[in-house]
């Protein structure tokens, strides 16, 4: 059992020398103008790849990676709305379920119907003593035709 418990501590202190060992390393190539310089410069060689890329691309009249997630987002956009509507819909077929079921949207287009008649006919009745009234014009005379 000592001897386990020796091991752990061995194990325990070869990992936490690594540990400070690799944070070390780390911590030189971080100061190290050489290695920093060079990491930017790998970044602006990709970033300029991309640009190059994209070009490219749109030499060929391709969509980029940024076209195609636009696109993306304007359909998620599109898909949501046609969900609210399709929701609205929904709700409205309901509605005009639960009127029918009842038998009041029957009776009230009904309604609606006999009043838009009632209210024809009386525009009918008042056009027609409008119209008697007027005096009726009287027709033009016709020229005489001329004889040579």
């Amino acid at each position: 059992m000592s001897d386990d418990i020796a091991g752990d501590g061995l194990r325990e202190r070869l990992a936490k020398s690594g540990e400070d060992a690799v944070g070390k390393l780390a911590q030189d190539l971080l100061e190290n103008p050489f290695v920093t310089g060079a990491i930017s410069r790998v970044f602006e060689a990709r970033e300029k790849a991309a640009a190059a890329q994209e070009v490219a691309m749109g030499a060929l009249n391709l969509p980029s990676a940024a076209d195609i997630e636009r696109l993306t987002r304007r359909v998620r956009s599109v898909a949501q709305r046609m969900e609210g509507i399709e929701d609205g819909v929904d709700r409205l077929d309901e509605r005009l379920a639960a009127l029918a079921a009842v038998g009041g949207l029957d009776e009230r287009l009904g309604a609606i119907e006999q009043r838009l008649d009632e209210i024809a006919a009386d525009l009918a009745r008042a056009a027609k003593p409008a119209n008697a009234s007027r005096p009726k014009p009287k027709p033009k005379p016709k020229p005489a035709a001329a004889t040579n």
